[in-house]
């Protein structure tokens, strides 16, 4: 790691003060908050206490998670539920564009947990759902950010031939640390997905990455750098939260004069937006990412 890598992290002794959020406030939150309560809507923006989730529903932007809460898979990082999935719920596409018809979102962020469970790996009802939101919201602009469907093209190509503005997959970490982190994910599969995309008709990749988990600096760099080879249009970083005990543990909390160190890097690189801060998720500016 460089020098100014080093001068640039913080040893996990508390949280910092950059990562104490404000509660959400706003006339727009409040409304979408007791819709959301009102008629039991999921969002992972609730689910997930983002820290964004007041800044995000006062813009009109909003992520769900389709195909339920618990995943096949069982990341190092992850506060999902791991185990047996249950039963695919055919009516969700029609719940989640009712959710989002019912909020008045403007720019939808869809989601899932990952499904190897299934034949077609969940695919089928994520095209479904976008199909769904198309028909119930035809004015909403659309990000899905998807599984890596095992690198298998045909289910790729249900995403594709739904075509949202946007189609996201995160790497999540560099190269060293993914099989401690990703476990059942590989880093070359990830980066296979998001170059097949592109080359086959998506409009605008995107993928994301966390740190402080023990990354180096130069890691990082290469990560945006195979990233850029993959024509991955945009690119998120924040800083990694321990979701419970049970999980990887937060070696470091990155500076914010690190995060904007990234950013530069990453605009000079050539990706066409750098969400690069300690509190910046995957949906963070979602609705800027599609120009």
């Amino acid at each position: 790691m460089s020098t100014t890598a080093v001068d640039n992290v913080l040893p996990p002794k508390g949280k910092p003060k950059w990562l104490r959020v404000k509660l959400p406030t706003g006339k727009k939150y409040t409304q979408l908050r007791g819709l959301v309560d009102k008629y039991d809507l999921h969002t992972i923006c609730t689910s997930g206490s983002c820290p964004n989730m007041g800044e995000c529903w006062g813009e009109g932007t909003a992520t769900f998670m389709i195909l339920g809460n618990i995943c096949t898979r069982s990341c190092g990082f992850c506060g999902v539920k791991t185990g047996r999935p249950e039963s695919v719920d055919w009516a969700e596409p029609e719940k989640v564009a009712r959710s989002i018809k019912i909020m008045g979102i403007k720019h939808a962020v869809v989601t899932s947990v990952d499904r190897d469970d299934l034949k077609d790996m969940g695919s089928i009802i994520w095209a479904e759902t976008v199909k769904a939101i198309r028909r119930m919201n035809p004015e909403t602009t659309l990000e899905t950010l998807i599984p890596d469907f095992q690198g298998v093209e045909t289910h790729l190509d249900r995403i594709l031939e739904v075509a949202p503005e946007v189609i996201s997959h995160n790497m999540e970490t560099v190269k060293r640390l993914t099989r401690e982190v990703r476990i059942q994910a590989k880093y070359e599969r990830s980066l296979e997905v998001l170059s097949y995309l592109k080359q086959n008709g998506t409009n605008r990749t995107k993928s994301g990455i966390m740190l402080g988990l023990g990354e180096l600096e130069e890691e990082v760099i290469n990560t945006m750098e195979d990233l850029r080879k993959a024509e991955v249009d945009v690119v998120t970083i924040g800083q990694y939260l321990q979701p419970s005990k049970k999980h990887l543990p937060v070696k470091e909390f990155i500076l914010p004069e690190q995060f904007k160190k990234y950013e530069e890097i990453g605009l000079k690189m050539g990706f066409r937006h750098v969400e690069s801060g300690a509190l910046v998720r995957s949906s963070y500016k979602a609705h800027k990412h599609i120009h």
